[in-house]
């Protein structure tokens, strides 16, 4: 299959050498070039821009920031798409401006799904990613043989922006999980047992969590290598203040992790993974015992 892949960066990349792995035809596009070219190595070969990385493609796939990214990205590819290609935005946005872009498309005959994923670089890597979609579920069916290489889980949540809300609920439930694991950790710590050993014996009972397992030695380790970035959490945050803010809904767990995380931002953990919270939680647990 011919395949387009605008955006390879930390999940982009791993996503796209997964279907060049797969006997696909995959056309890359990045804003930074060099992170385009690295895929040459796997087969791939690289587009000057989106359109002409778009243009002939079955499948189009984005993968990339933001709101503002993808619909500028929708702007440059949508003079080339024709009736029957399939473009697949696997971003994680906004589910309004999905519906917006998908109702766009649909008039040009051009297909279009919203399908965020879930599982850091790891899951980008060995495929094992959750993908949440929302569209038409024909086109779903079009796409769930691709999708499968990508993710464990595919799940065809419903209609377009369906997809996106059930992400953003991911996201509510992976930054306040997370909070727990680091608070945990610097708990134990704190009374003099291995943050290691509690970590392991945690996750065999009722506290296990992808977050404690994959991130808490991360946390115990002090490695604040990204798997997923904390700039890329607070957007996900962002977006989910939002969506909470126009249904008049108040859940205080986000407010907490909105601050937790801007937090880390503010002493210097933006390009650090998620676990680094667990630096802002340092500055805020410590109490003088001699007060």
């Amino acid at each position: 299959m011919e395949i387009a892949w605008i955006g390879t960066g930390i999940m982009g990349a791993p996503m796209a050498r997964r279907l060049l792995g797969a006997g696909h035809r995959v056309r890359v596009f990045n804003r930074s070039p060099e992170k385009a070219r690295a895929l040459t190595a796997d087969g791939a070969s690289v587009a000057a821009d989106a359109a002409a990385c778009a243009t002939g493609a079955e499948i189009v796939f984005i993968m990339v920031p933001d709101t503002p990214d993808v619909e500028a990205t929708v702007a440059k590819i949508e003079p080339v798409l024709k009736s029957g290609q399939l473009v697949i935005d696997m971003s994680t946005i906004s589910p309004m401006a999905e519906r917006t872009i998908s109702a766009r498309l649909k008039a040009r005959g051009v297909d279009y799904l919203d399908a965020p994923v879930s599982g850091g670089d790891v899951g980008a890597r060995d495929g094992t990613l959750t993908i949440m979609v929302g569209g038409d579920a024909t086109a779903f069916e079009r796409a769930r043989p691709i999708l499968d290489h990508l993710g464990r889980r595919v799940t065809h949540m419903g209609p377009s922006g369906a997809g996106q809300m059930t992400k953003l609920a991911n996201q509510i439930a992976v930054a306040v999980t997370l909070e727990a694991a680091a608070e945990a950790i610097k708990f134990a710590a704190m009374g003099g047992l291995d943050p290691s050993r509690v970590v392991e014996a945690l996750g065999a009972g009722a506290a296990a969590s992808w977050q404690l397992a994959n991130l808490g030695p991360k946390i115990v380790a002090g490695d604040n290598r990204p798997g997923f970035f904390v700039k890329l959490i607070r957007k996900d945050l962002r977006l989910v203040t939002e969506a909470a803010r126009e249904a008049g809904l108040a859940l205080p767990g986000l407010a907490l992790m909105v601050s937790m995380f801007n937090s880390a931002a503010a002493l210097g953990h933006d390009l650090d993974g998620t676990q680094s919270v667990a630096s802002a939680l340092d500055r805020l647990a410590s109490t003088d015992r001699a007060t």
